[in-house]
């Protein structure tokens, strides 16, 4: 799979695409450029994520969705195909969730920024 693009879409070159029926309520717009090195600067802290929480059993991020309130489950793979996505398009792409993940493999991103943290900092002691 290429990572930048993530997953390919089922109804990909499909005339039948049910998407197509649903009109882009507000096209995305480019991102600004302290958009884009936030996102970038993202791209690199998710791949300190992986490399240090991947080896004990984390599988991912989870973020809590701002429009359903409930928690979604990114694999380390889809979260950076989502940045990319940012990068690329202005916005990301539309997936489907995770279907009954093991809840206990994933944590959020601040858990994650200071597992990696401490991490390095453990790793930088004489």
């Amino acid at each position: 799979m290429n990572l930048e693009n993530g997953p390919l879409d089922p109804f990909l070159d499909d005339p039948q695409d049910p998407a197509a029926l649903l009109d882009d309520a507000e096209p995305p717009q480019p991102l600004t450029d302290e958009e884009r090195a936030d996102v970038q600067a993202d791209l690199a802290e998710l791949q300190e994520f992986q490399s240090a929480l991947a080896p004990i059993g984390i599988e991912g991020i989870t973020v809590e969705c701002g429009d359903c309130g409930e928690q979604h489950y990114f694999a380390w793979d889809l979260m950076r195909a989502n940045l990319f996505a940012l990068l690329g398009e202005g916005r990301t792409h539309v997936h489907e969730p995770a279907y009954s993940p093991d809840q206990d493999a994933y944590v959020s991103w601040d858990y994650a920024r200071g597992y990696s943290d401490a991490v390095a900092m453990l790793s930088k002691r004489p």
